[in-house]
């Protein structure tokens, strides 16, 4: 991956990812969370730029949040299990977090996340 993990939240800050891994290069894309046998609460990996994914080969389900370009979520599809694909139109981004996440956290449509460097401040 190619930067330091950072946290995400949304404008009002509720804290929705402690620990996201931003996969912003094409290997990191391309390899995404293969190779893990689980994804943590609280750990997530944001894709950009993506307008979809796939869980081929993956061992675990995920919850997947489109979002576009000011990271504003678009849609949620929660429990992606694998060997599936999703995508969604106007999507830039894709913000994988663990099953049940999103809702555990009651994220939505329409929220606004925010990332922050692991020691503070804010990433774009």
């Amino acid at each position: 991956m190619s930067r330091s993990p950072v946290t995400v939240s949304d404008v009002r800050h509720r804290m929705l990812c402690e620990r996201c891994t931003i996969a912003d290069r094409p290997h990191s894309r391309l390899r995404g969370l293969l190779g893990r046998s689980e994804l943590p609460a609280g750990e997530g990996l944001l894709l950009r730029p993506s307008p979809s994914i796939h869980t081929w080969f993956m061992r675990f389900p995920i919850d997947v949040l489109f979002l576009d370009r000011d990271l504003r979520v678009l849609a949620v599809r929660p429990q992606v299990r694998p060997w599936r694909m999703a995508g969604q139109k106007g999507a830039r981004a894709v913000l994988e977090l663990a099953a049940g996440e999103a809702l555990r956290r009651n994220i939505g449509p329409g929220d606004q996340l925010m990332l922050h460097p692991t020691g503070g401040g804010d990433v774009r």
